[in-house]
């Protein structure tokens, strides 16, 4: 959620402010979950057939009790028990521990939610407890105890940040309450130009000598860190060229910075956003490796994506952006429990991509050229840097075998000669491995089926490049 310190005592202080725990019963009693209940439990699960299960007796985590006196009420009463009791560790009837205060005086102790005339428990949790033992969280708790206004605001800031993190920009809003102020958690990126000569910036980048493999990748890497789960990401505000991204060994620093010194040139000389530059270079790279294939395309491009700075730019947590594998490019930055083939189907699901695509952007990448590092594995053709279907008429042809060579690494063997062809990964083989892959794979592999697999490239590629372009549709999901 990237939640600062602040952000964090606020949210499990102010939710802890009202409600309760409930854990005053056996678990035993509880029935199965929601998906294993029969059908007349209507998917409501883990209904208590046996004993009470309802109001004081009701069971869900195990922890039984309140953390504030008023536990419908919002005050300062979280603090002013958290730091002004010691604390032991307790059971609760259900069995859980959790944490409770020495001493309780009469007028601290919470009323019973069915008979106000017996009293209930005051509880903390283990995280409740690091709000007061930790030094940092303490620091913060003292201050929110001190001033209870600071800390109702706080509280509704981390709030509005924790119920809209995975909206994404505040173009998305829409509604007479969307706030004015542009919080940095949201991205902001200022909008971009969409004035400029298309045709003489391309003209200007096919100028730099920059070569099919060196254009797309740099599009693909800025492009790939998009997340549809929270709307993250993605290449609008070209935000590869700032701290934590630049540096980044999945992005290559060195190839890079080459290819960012030659976009922000021309971005100075044309006003083209160094984001349009990107994918545009993108675009022209693929049109070159159709054309070498024979097929003259035009991929279609929206100008308009703006530039980031550093101050629009939340560094903490673009950290946990980092590629940590990327199967359409074949790179892992190590040996990991999870298997290279599951990683890239992670990585698709969050670009939103259906298998279909995933099939065609991996298979046109290999031929490409855009392998980290330059690694020939997986690139099942002769020619390389043009756009042909290479990939998927030497994964499915049966005059080759493969063979494993080390962890994550195979040999394409020849049938008849016995001699090494090409290299794969798992990620490579997985395509004509798994059943719907291959299928899809197949289609593409087919004699006629050129023109099909440069159409679909294509189609992927632009919905990958525009996955972030919240301005060219409508987003109400």
């Amino acid at each position: 959620m990237a939640m600062n310190d602040e952000e964090t005592v606020a949210l499990t202080a102010g939710g802890h402010t009202v409600g309760k725990a409930h854990g005053n019963g056996d678990p035993a009693n509880l029935g199965p979950a929601p998906e294993a209940a029969d059908l007349h439990e209507q998917g409501f699960g883990w209904m208590n057939h046996k004993t009470r299960g309802v109001g004081r007796d009701t069971v869900t985590s195990g922890i039984e009790g309140t953390w504030t006196t008023h536990a419908t009420r919002w005050d300062n009463g979280y603090f002013e028990l958290l730091l002004n009791y010691e604390w032991e560790l307790k059971k609760s009837p259900a069995g859980a521990n959790q944490w409770e205060p020495i001493g309780l005086k009469d007028e601290h102790k919470p009323r019973d939610p069915e008979d106000p005339r017996k009293t209930a428990r005051i509880i903390m949790t283990d995280a409740d407890m690091a709000m007061k033992m930790d030094p940092a969280y303490r620091k913060i708790s003292e201050k929110f105890h001190a001033d209870p206004e600071y800390f109702a605001q706080a509280f509704a800031r981390a709030w509005f940040k924790l119920t809209h993190r995975d909206l994404g920009p505040k173009s998305r809003y829409f509604g007479p309450e969307v706030p004015k102020q542009d919080l940095i958690w949201q991205d902001p990126v200022p909008a971009g130009n969409t004035t400029y000569n298309v045709m003489a910036v391309k003209a200007k980048i096919n100028a730099t000598g920059l070569s099919v493999a060196e254009l797309v990748a740099t599009a693909w890497d800025s492009a790939r860190t998009y997340r549809d789960s929270d709307k993250r990401g993605g290449a609008n505000g070209a935000r590869i060229r700032l701290a934590p991204q630049k540096n980044w060994v999945g992005n290559e620093p060195s190839r890079l910075s080459k290819v960012l010194s030659l976009y922000q040139k021309i971005s100075s000389e044309t006003g083209a956003s160094v984001a349009d530059l990107i994918v545009l270079g993108g675009n022209l790279g693929i049109e070159k490796a159709a054309q070498a294939a024979g097929v003259v395309v035009d991929v279609p491009f929206a100008p308009g994506r703006g530039d980031a700075s550093d101050a629009q730019t939340d560094v903490e947590s673009f950290e946990y952006f980092e590629p940590l594998h990327d199967g359409f490019r074949n790179w892992l930055k190590q040996e990991y429990a999870v298997k290279p083939e599951e990683m890239l189907l992670d990585k698709a699901q969050l670009l939103g991509l259906t298998a279909k695509e995933m099939t065609v952007l991996v298979g046109g990448m290999r031929v490409l050229g855009t392998n980290h590092g330059g690694t020939q594995h997986g690139v099942f053709t002769q020619k390389q840097g043009q756009l042909t279907n290479d990939f998927f008429v030497n994964l499915t042809d049966m005059a080759y075998r493969f063979e494993l060579a080390e962890s994550n690494l195979y040999h394409v063997i020849e049938r008849k000669t016995g001699q090494k062809k090409w290299t794969a990964t798992r990620v490579d083989l997985v395509f004509g491995s798994n059943s719907v892959l291959r299928a899809y794979s197949e289609v593409y592999a087919q004699n006629d089926a050129q023109q099909k697999f440069i159409n679909d490239f294509i189609a992927a590629w632009v919905k990958v490049m525009n996955a972030d372009r919240f301005d060219l549709k409508i987003c109400r999901s």
